[in-house]
């Protein structure tokens, strides 16, 4: 077969008549020229010629028709209009705020922001990075610990990590159980419970108002303020527990801290919580950013990103992710975290927030509501209720025997929603957006009209008061005017590389189109402003929404049934494990605790399967990167009797259809084990073939690749397990929303949210909705062409390392550079930086094999993008040559210096052997628009030696 290629040319298109046709990039015709570059006349022969026959489909999607872009709208717009948007003042970890215009427009709705990837290439990232430095500082400052995170998942999970950490950093051989305040969180509580069961931690609840009970405990949880309101001193508890050689995880409320005295200083050791209220709307329960920050000395256990600060090759401040090796893609089954994303975009708002209002702002905010939580207390009091706290914070307990379900009835008919405790409790929860109305609104449920008297007081007590400053960074002190903060944040977007700029090539990432009309409906108020506690009936358009979703996926996928409610690809795999460990429990099957996991696989997969309680056993791959079928059979008959499952990636992490897939199942099952089929690559599956036909038990998909939620520069992600029939009892459940899981067999919440990030699930229904079943078959043969069509245009330039039968990839391939590197000197990481030059994002790099970049084009991407990429290779390749043949100096040469500044170009100290133009402008069409890297190659060994994760000072920029 001779490979042809061919440059674009002018020529009649087809007309673009379907949403498909405008999220497929290459058009008929250029998909025509591809398939001959490849040696293929039509897409069906190459899709026959790759996609084994055993796991094809025997029936086409059952899905509606595809849906124009209004026909979309004017749907959703129908299950908006079933949501009721009530004013909330319910509390439980969710409040009201106003996300200000400037961050609406320029941040959430802005691809510039929304269509990046994770910055594990920092030298493109500057700009998000420092968002999130932002926001570690933010946290750090309010909580009073000086190392904070880059954001996770959600306050539950968060509070489930401390935990975790604070069983890691005990000393003890016995380190006794985990006592969690009976005020905190009930989902965060719930959660806890959740992870701990597989780990075999016990969990203990108790009113510690009065102290601890007796006891040995690894870790104490408190509350700040607690569920119920109450805003009590943490110290005493605190230094308990350190007496007892105890950590102390405070989850505590960000904007309370503005005037609460931060948990550092009462002695807490690990502070986590929700940025939510810090201008990031409700959206039925999320995406919102977490965060963790932890006291000096065990900051390098710290779970998740987090963001430090180095130097580039010239000394310049620059910033990236640090202590990477903390990291499951690297630790694998020892690491103590499956935690594998964030949620950036939704931690950047917060931060910007924080930006925006500064520490006088904050706190004039935290006092507003307080302040109207105290004008209810003082209401409440004078018409005879029983306050039962005399100390809070934004929320207020009241005491009513026998009439709490009566008041909230009145509260609902005056167009509030309040907190049910129980049958004579109720809670008022006061926000950013709480006005004199809801006061007046929230007095006459209670049967008390008139204007409430003046609260005599505050009901923080001077010794609780905040005293410490926050937020004194000059940054937080610059950009205060809209004009400033506009400026601002374009400056930021500027530095980095997102989808809006360039195609991401990022192999097993799928960084594919987030369609504008995807988008649109997410800021919605009708999805963005329902609490994710407000009773259902508020919330029918979303439950429908939400179960066309899950019925949608169980038809694309195979299963029989499907839960959203993890909210990461991390959390569905933890889920989808559970589900299996509750399966095995249920049939008497304890035992069986071993997870086969081959060796190319994900590093989340060993993660999860060790926090679902699981050992891992390593299965071999052999040397065209399938899985090794005598190893398989070997660790089989080895563990037959403890075989819980097997975690297998299809395609296969290395990007092949393996052909022994359904041998691999068989044999699994056959010895009473499960088949869990990781679903990172469905977009290499979707309209072809069905995992659960062909012998999977149960996957998580990833939302935010094949089904186009944006990855937000790192999070949000939404994880969904499907599972077949035998499994589905065994789903996530919710202690406060019966309707969201099994009710007596599930396995308990994975996020804090019942149907976890439900705020971003409108833009996957409207990806099927408009796709239609012929367009997601569509898409998926154009990136299995397109991943093909840059494998036949690299193969003479840079060796393919794996391809399946018929010598085709899948949805990806693996170019091998590590005999270059042994004759050059030129590494995988240097022809990632010098595509930096060339205005491209690398692809993945040295994962799953060191040494190569894996690359994944997608679908949406059209033929003139593609040959721009494969230019660029193709250049970069003659360039390694030049070095070979001693053109380029070993050392001193344009990969290795790159990538290069528009500072480092223009100093009077030239001194490299090789022209500025080549530095710069190595192809022509980069004088057409050219991306400038804003810093040059960053010491990460330097940022991990000198670990700074907060803002730096001014100074620090200087020259």
């Amino acid at each position: 077969m001779t490979a042809q290629f061919f440059a674009p040319v002018a020529s009649p298109q087809h007309p673009r008549t379907t949403f498909a046709d405008r999220h497929i990039g290459p058009s008929p015709d250029d998909q025509a020229r591809m398939l001959a570059a490849i040696g293929y006349s039509s897409a069906d022969a190459l899709i026959d010629d790759a996609v084994p026959a055993a796991i094809r489909t025997g029936r086409p999607l059952d899905l509606p028709a595809g849906l124009s872009e209004p026909q979309a709208l004017a749907r959703l717009r129908e299950l908006a209009d079933r949501n009721t948007v009530v004013r909330s003042m319910i509390g439980l970890g969710y409040h009201g705020t106003h996300t200000p215009g400037v961050i609406l427009r320029n941040v959430l709705e802005n691809p510039g922001w929304y269509t990046a990837y994770t910055p594990y290439q920092p030298e493109i990232s500057q700009g998000r990075l420092e968002a999130l430095l932002n926001f570690q500082t933010v946290v750090s400052d309010l909580t009073g610990l000086p190392v904070a995170n880059a954001s996770l998942l959600d306050e539950g999970t968060a509070a489930a990590e401390a935990m975790a950490l604070a069983h890691r950093v005990s000393k003890r051989k016995d380190p006794g159980a985990f006592l969690v305040d009976a005020d905190a969180l009930p989902q965060t509580i719930e959660v806890i419970r959740t992870r701990a069961v597989p780990l075999g931690i016990e969990v203990v609840t108790a009113d510690l108002s009065g102290g601890l009970p007796e006891g040995d405990f690894f870790g104490v949880l408190l509350q700040y303020p607690g569920a119920s309101g109450a805003v009590r001193d943490l110290a005493p508890v605190t230094a308990a527990a350190h007496e007892r050689g105890a950590q102390v995880v405070v989850a505590a409320d960000l904007l309370a801290l503005t005037l609460l005295r931060p948990p550092g200083e009462s002695g807490a050791d690990i502070v986590v919580g929700s940025a939510q209220r810090f201008g990031v709307p409700y959206g039925f329960g999320g995406p919102h950013a977490g965060y963790m920050a932890v006291a000096e000395g065990i900051q390098r256990q710290l779970p998740g990103r987090l963001v430090g600060v180095s130097v580039d090759a010239d000394g310049a401040t620059a910033y990236r992710l640090a202590l990477q090796t903390r990291e499951q893609h690297i630790r694998r089954e020892k690491a103590t975290s499956n935690i594998c994303t964030a949620q950036v975009l939704l931690a950047v708002m917060a931060s910007m927030y924080a930006v925006y209002h500064g520490p006088e702002g904050l706190a004039a905010i935290a006092g507003r509501a307080h302040r109207h939580a105290t004008e209810i207390a003082e209401g409440l009091r004078a018409g005879g209720v029983e306050v039962v706290h005399g100390t809070f914070f934004d929320t207020v307990l009241a005491r009513v025997p026998g009439r709490a379900r009566d008041v909230l009835a009145k509260a609902l008919d005056n167009g509030r929603n309040l907190r049910l405790v129980d049958a004579d409790h109720l809670a008022i929860a006061c926000d950013e957006t709480t006005g004199d109305d809801d006061v007046a609104a929230v007095l006459a449920s209670f049967g008390l009209d008139g204007a409430p008297p003046e609260p005599s007081g505050e009901a923080i007590p001077a010794e609780l008061r905040r005293e410490s400053p926050y937020l004194t960074h000059p940054v937080f002190h610059a950009h205060r005017s809209e004009t400033a903060m506009l400026r601002y944040l374009r400056r930021l977007q500027d530095k980095d590389i997102a989808l809006d700029r360039s195609m991401i090539p990022l192999g097993s990432c799928t960084m594919k189109l987030n369609a504008t009309t995807e988008m649109e409906p997410v800021t919605w108020p009708e999805f963005a402003d329902i609490h994710p506690f407000a009773p259902v009936e508020q919330a029918q358009g979303y439950v429908e929404l939400i179960g066309e979703l899950e019925g949608w996926l169980s038809e694309i996928t195979g299963y029989a049934r499907v839960s959203v409610q993890p909210n990461a690809g991390s959390q569905g795999e933890l889920a989808g494990l559970l589900a299996i460990r509750g399966y095995h429990a249920s049939r008497g099957d304890e035992s069986r605790t071993i997870c086969l996991i081959p060796s190319s696989a994900h590093g989340t997969n060993a993660a999860s399967a060790v926090m679902a309680g699981m050992k891992v056993v390593v299965v071999k791959c052999d040397d065209q990167g399938n899985i090794d079928l005598d190893d398989l059979h070997a660790k089989i008959d080895k563990h037959r009797a403890q075989l819980a499952a097997i975690m297998v990636t299809y395609p296969s992490t290395h990007g092949v259809f393996e052909e022994t897939i359904a041998d691999v199942c068989k044999s699994v099952h056959d010895a009473g084990g499960q088949v869990y089929v990781d679903g990172a690559n469905l977009n290499a599956l979707v309209g072809l073939a069905r995992p659960g036909e062909f012998g999977s038990d149960v996957s998580h998909l990833n939302l935010h690749k094949t089904f186009c939620i944006p990855h937000g520069g790192g999070g949000p992600g939404v994880g969904p397990v499907g599972v077949r029939e035998h499994l589905a009892p065994f789903l996530p459940s919710h202690p406060l929303r019966p309707e969201a899981g099994p009710r007596e067999t599930g396995v308990g919440p994975i996020s804090a949210a019942p149907w976890g990030s439900a705020g971003i699930l409108p833009i996957s229904w409207a990806y099927i909705a408009m796709m239609g079943a012929d367009g997601l078959r569509e898409a998926t043969e154009s990136a299995i062409i397109g991943a093909n069509y840059l494998a036949a245009r690299l193969a003479p330039h840079f060796p393919v390392l794996y391809a399946g039968r018929n010598g085709l990839v899948a949805h990806e391939c693996i170019i091998d550079l590590r005999k270059i590197t042994k004759d050059t000197g030129i590494t995988a990481e240097d022809v990632a930086k010098r595509l930096i030059d060339y205005g491209f994002h690398a692809p993945t790099l040295s994962f799953p094999v060191a040494g190569t970049l894996m690359i994944e084009p997608t679908e949406s991407e059209d033929l003139a993008e593609l040959d721009r990429f494969a230019d660029a290779m193709v250049a970069i390749r003659r360039e390694i040559e030049r070095v070979a043949d001693g053109g380029h100096d070993r050392d001193d040469n344009p990969l290795k210096n790159a990538p290069h500044t528009a500072a480092s170009l223009i100093t009077e100290d030239w001194k490299h052997p090789y022209a500025r133009e080549e530095a710069a402008y190595p192809v022509p069409s980069l004088r057409e628009g050219k991306y400038w890297s804003p810093v040059r190659r960053i010491d990460q060994a330097y940022g991990d030696r000198n670990l700074v994760c907060s803002c730096p000072p001014p100074e620090a920029f200087e020259d």
